[in-house]
């Protein structure tokens, strides 16, 4: 009987979709966290002291500042969505070799006598 194993290395088209699946999640990562650091910043520059801001104007400008994080972002943002995804694949990479050493030493040990 052949169980799946979670170390079980991905097929290569399975491999492709946990790629871009990864490098989509840094990416969104990312936008979430610019958009944690610009929107403050966007808060202190775009309002007038004195001024009331209203509800409105403020779900406005959040929407605007997510937008604008989410395009950084998916343009290369400050680099910590590669740095995510080089992180991920390596150690993607040596779940897979030791898996795969696992397996070759097994095989070696059920070798009939």
């Amino acid at each position: 009987m052949n169980a799946a194993s979670p170390l079980t290395a991905h097929p290569p088209a399975a491999a492709s979709e946990h790629s871009r699946k990864i490098a989509k999640a840094a990416h969104d990562f990312e936008a979430v966290l610019l958009n944690s650091l610009l929107g403050p910043l966007e808060k202190t520059f775009s309002s007038l002291p004195g001024k009331e801001t209203d509800v409105a104007s403020d779900n406005y400008q959040s929407l605007g500042m997510q937008a604008l994080a989410s395009s950084l972002a998916a343009r290369g943002g400050v680099g910590i969505a590669g740095m995510i995804v080089k992180s991920l694949s390596k150690r993607d990479n040596a779940v897979a070799a030791a898996h795969e050493k696992s397996l070759a030493r097994g095989a070696s040990l059920a070798r009939p006598f």
